[in-house]
């Protein structure tokens, strides 16, 4: 195990700036996952620390060792690929020693390792099998043992489930995180699907456009994003997004339709008279239980999910939309109207024109 030290990394390709300035420590046996869309600089990242790419500036280093000028062999880390990247005419076995063969690893040593890393995998009996005979999990269980076999100090996942159906994915999420239950190595997994953030993560670092973002939990990433990107990119569905207007003493928001909702945070006070952006997260708008407070949603489109309904639909004349999510089944009618409250707790406070939260 080790911790990693990631200072003020930039990457130029050309006169294009892909990184900027991104610093993070990882402690000693975390996973962290780095987390965004498609062209965030996640995998680059990635492959910074890795050494498959060099750095313009800032530093890395891994167990306290600087490693900007050290070649990937030489950090003493691990990567598994989004293809499984297995030699097509060697066995499982093969597999997974040809990195020790080539290390020079004594052979009893490496069987050991391999038939210990096997049993983790529970791959003891597919040994004698070659990729092509094995499902997609069953590769990805093999380039991950060939990486465990290697005992490094570090391990990198480069989205290693999106081959993967739906129902593999769950499982291999589950195998991944007691895998790292059990070894305690330090790992960094790049991934665009918050599911698997939420899930594997200690710590999430939500990129966007080459930035770090937010740094944090899992549970704090999701109740306190720390700007609007954030705050849209985490959850399923989509945090609904509502221009409103503050009080004029600052304690309250008008939301569209005229509704008001009172709101305890000081920040709103330099907000006084003007507009803020509400977010709304759709498991947290509840089915009214008393007049006080509600608000009315002419609906749109009904999703039934079976556990879940999502309502769709728009709230006032101005037609803001809304999307809602009701445990269980509800039988509902396109135009029909619902009443929905909004717990001032719940309610998330954005500076329109910065992007960040409104802190209390």
């Amino acid at each position: 195990m080790a911790d990693v030290s990631i200072r003020n990394v930039t990457k130029r390709f050309g006169k294009a700036e892909i990184i900027h300035g991104v610093s993070c420590d990882i402690r000693e046996g975390e996973f962290i996952v780095i987390l965004g869309p498609s062209g965030c600089g996640k995998s680059t990242l990635l492959r910074l620390i890795a050494g498959l790419e060099e750095i313009t500036s800032g530093e890395i280093a891994i167990d306290g060792r600087v490693v900007n000028r050290l070649e990937p062999a030489q950090r003493d880390i691990a990567m598994v690929f989004q293809n499984y990247a297995l030699y097509p005419h060697m066995t499982v076995y093969r597999n997974m020693a040809y990195g020790l063969k080539m290390r020079g690893t004594p052979k009893e040593e490496t069987d050991r390792r391999v038939r210990n890393a096997a049993r983790i995998l529970e791959l003891t009996d597919l040994l004698d099998r070659k990729p092509r005979q094995l499902s997609g999990g069953q590769r990805q269980r093999v380039a991950m043992g060939r990486c465990i076999v290697r005992e490094p100090k570090v391990f990198l996942f480069d989205e290693p489930l999106s081959n993967l159906d739906a129902k593999l994915r769950v499982q291999m999420r589950l195998e991944i995180r007691k895998l790292h239950e059990d070894l305690k190595i330090t790992s960094i997994y790049v991934t665009h699907d918050q599911v698997e953030a939420m899930t594997l993560g200690d710590r999430l670092v939500v990129m966007e456009n080459g930035c770090a973002v937010q740094i944090g939990s899992p549970l704090e990433v999701y109740e306190r994003p720390a700007n609007l990107f954030v705050a849209g990119f985490i959850g399923s569905p989509a945090m609904n997004f509502l221009k409103a207007s503050v009080s004029g003493d600052g304690r309250a928001v008008v939301l569209p339709g005229g509704h008001t909702v009172a709101v305890e945070n000081a920040g709103l006070m330099a907000f006084q008279g003007g507009e803020v952006t509400v977010g709304l997260r759709p498991e947290h708008l509840t089915p009214a239980s008393g007049p006080a407070g509600d608000i009315p949603l002419t609906v749109d489109h009904v999703e039934l999910l079976g556990a879940d309904t999502l309502v769709y639909g728009h709230l006032g004349s101005d037609g803001a939309a809304v999307t809602v999510r009701l445990g269980g089944i509800r039988d509902l009618s396109k135009n029909s109207v619902i009443s929905v409250s909004v717990p001032p707790g719940k309610l998330h406070l954005f500076d329109p024109e910065t992007k960040k939260r409104i802190e209390k």
